[in-house]
């Protein structure tokens, strides 16, 4: 493999002025120091994708690309999420990079690492993960939610790699072999370990945010598990059936227990027990509706097939452009 490659560094944006002055500056330092190094070609990019701000993320990535060579973007037509955001800079970049690496834009994220993922990948690793090696920023229930999380995944036969969340490089093919796959309910952390390929791990602190909020509040991050479950295993249907034969075999037992009560004519008012059994079956038959709810709800969005994003305005294709014609 030549030592002198493409990267491209797609970041997503949804409200993030704040933040996006010390980002640039941030990555714009990293991109020239591994230009300066020999590693990348001076035609590397970082690709901001804006997914459908509120504020002036755009008009601020608008500006940076005009002033750094270095800085492009894409501007989506709407907020599509995180997912859909990282997978339209991923699109785009792809297209003429040897490699793509995807970060966030709150700096959380420690973009020293970089230079240590552009030597993996020039070893020869098509994937590689950044891995946290510490959750010290993080609170005490995230992280013990987070390590249940990837527990119950686990359990669930989905493969995930333990405290890694976007942030990873991936070569040019395994970037197409990611675009590949065509599902709307997008879940990146479970589908690249399915890609394949030589992997490795650079490991990294998580930093506090540097400025703004957090676009993960408990809310999305309950729905974000969710979608990640219900997207890679039907494990949660068959517990459903196995729940179903445990009921019918305790109400098997009751069953006999009553006769017994009733041979000995031990009989004694049900009321109690016969409002907590429908109560409790109530309760039970709920959520296993709206579990295979769930899993209907992602067909009738699957079977639909509409675009995961729409890109109004794509700063990182006219610049490709333009330094070609030269």
């Amino acid at each position: 493999m030549s030592d002198l490659f493409k990267l491209s560094i797609v970041v997503p944006c949804y409200n993030e002025e704040e933040v996006l002055h010390e980002t640039t500056k941030e990555l714009t330092g990293i991109v020239q120091g591994l230009i300066d190094s020999a590693k990348i070609t001076k035609t590397s990019k970082i690709v901001f994708v804006d997914d459908g701000s509120k504020d002036k993320t755009w008009q601020l990535i608008d500006e940076f690309s005009k002033k750094y060579n270095t800085v492009s973007g894409v501007k989506l037509s709407r907020n599509f999420g995180h997912q859909g955001a990282l997978l339209a800079g991923v699109t785009s970049a792809s297209e003429d990079s040897d490699a793509v690496i995807t970060i966030d834009a709150d700096l959380q994220d420690d973009v020293n690492a970089i230079p240590k993922m552009v030597d993996e990948y020039l070893k020869g690793a098509e994937v590689v993960y950044g891995v946290r090696n510490n959750r010290d920023t993080d609170t005490k229930f995230k992280r013990n939610t987070a390590e249940l999380f990837y527990k119950f995944m686990g359990f669930l036969g989905v493969k995930l790699v333990p405290d890694s969340a976007d942030y990873r490089l991936m070569s040019q093919r395994a970037c197409k072999v990611l675009l590949s796959y065509r599902e709307r309910n997008l879940f990146l952390r479970g589908i690249v370990p399915l890609i394949g390929f030589k992997s490795a791990k650079v490991y990294y602190a998580r930093k506090e945010r540097f400025a703004g909020e957090s676009k993960y509040p408990l809310r999305k991050m309950i729905k974000f598990a969710i979608d990640g479950i219900t997207s890679f295993s039907i494990v949660p249907i068959k517990l459903i059936m196995g729940l179903g034969f445990v009921i019918v075999f305790v109400s098997l037992v009751l069953l006999i227990y009553s006769f017994v009560q009733k041979i000995n004519g031990n009989v004694v008012d049900g009321w109690s027990s016969l409002m907590i059994s429908i109560w409790a079956l109530g309760g039970v038959q709920l959520i296993s509706i709206s579990v295979i709810g769930e899993y209907v709800g992602k067909i009738f969005s699957e079977v639909k097939q509409r675009p995961r994003f729409t890109v109004e305005r794509d700063i990182y294709t006219e610049k490709t452009r333009e330094e070609n014609k030269r």
